[in-house]
């Protein structure tokens, strides 16, 4: 009885581990995104199209590979719909970083997410309590903070593209809930959003500028941080509760404000620390009492 006890416990221990393993690759995944796409812009010569194409088409071959793999049948789900808030959050994700740190990019794009999700769910009825409406009203403040002009502020229109590019993957993210075959519909959508990027870049052609290393940069977001990192989150998402899924995110803008920090020479100004305080502890309280 003791043996058996003792390898259901050894079961669930390497279960554990798989779990918070996959869930952590995920949000580096995530937050390696800001860091990628922020390393090209500004280390390199290439253009936000021609990068915003690269990541689309490597992450619709990735995905499509995987399902593939997975199925053995291409990826079939997914919508034009959903592919246009994913083109948008995208594009508006790449020119937003021309001038965006790592880490303020991603609080900012993390706060539209979180806010344009809690906004649907008012008006779809859902009430918020005392606890959910002063943790909104922080994050609010916190953002007020981070946006107000001074030596320290992101520049507004980089703010204003991230704020939209937040806004689009909330409008994605609530399309996609109640989706039989997320990793499915993912692939199809990113494999929609293809020629809408490759339109992009036709629209920016004079502005077009091709450089290697940003290229890099942007197979391995596309493929790894985007194809890959989705991948392994699904998978992670079937033995994790709503509650710890939204929590688990909240690591995302500080591991990117790190990676920036460590990459890029960024620095953690007082402004950007106060602001992160204020934005992820409102959005935890709206979390933990939603749930």
């Amino acid at each position: 009885m003791a043996s058996t006890d003792s390898v259901v416990a050894s079961v669930r221990e390497h279960a554990s581990l798989r779990l918070g393993a996959l869930t952590a690759v995920a949000m580096m995944a995530f937050a390696a995104n800001s860091v990628l796409c922020r390393l090209a812009l500004k280390n390199t010569a290439i253009d936000p199209a021609t990068f915003t194409s690269i990541r689309l088409v490597a992450g619709a071959l990735t995905l499509a590979l995987i399902v593939m793999l997975r199925t053995g049948a291409a990826p079939s789900q997914g919508n034009w719909s959903s592919a246009a808030a994913l083109f948008v959050y995208a594009a508006a994700f790449s020119f937003a970083y021309i001038g965006l740190s790592a880490g303020t990019g991603a609080l900012l794009l993390f706060t539209a997410v979180q806010t344009t999700m809690v906004l649907y769910a008012l008006w779809r009825g859902e009430r918020l309590h005392a606890v959910q409406w002063c943790g909104f009203a922080l994050s609010l403040s916190g953002l007020l903070v981070l946006l107000l002009p001074g030596l320290t502020a992101p520049p507004p229109a980089g703010a204003a593209l991230m704020l939209a590019a937040g806004f689009a993957w909330g409008v994605y993210s609530i399309r996609g809930r109640g989706c039989a075959d997320p990793a499915g519909a993912t692939a199809a959508n990113f494999a929609r959003s293809v020629p809408m990027a490759l339109a992009l870049s036709a629209l920016c052609y004079r502005q077009f500028a091709f450089d290697s290393l940003g290229a890099v940069y942007a197979l391995v977001s596309g493929a790894i941080a985007s194809g890959l990192g989705y991948a392994v989150w699904y998978s992670a998402l079937r033995n994790l509760s709503g509650t710890t899924a939204a929590a688990v995110q909240l690591s995302v803008p500080v591991i990117a404000a790190m990676g920036g920090i460590a990459l890029l020479g960024e620095t953690l100004s007082l402004r950007l620390l106060l602001a992160s305080m204020a934005i992820l502890g409102g959005i935890g309280m709206v979390i933990v009492r939603r749930r």
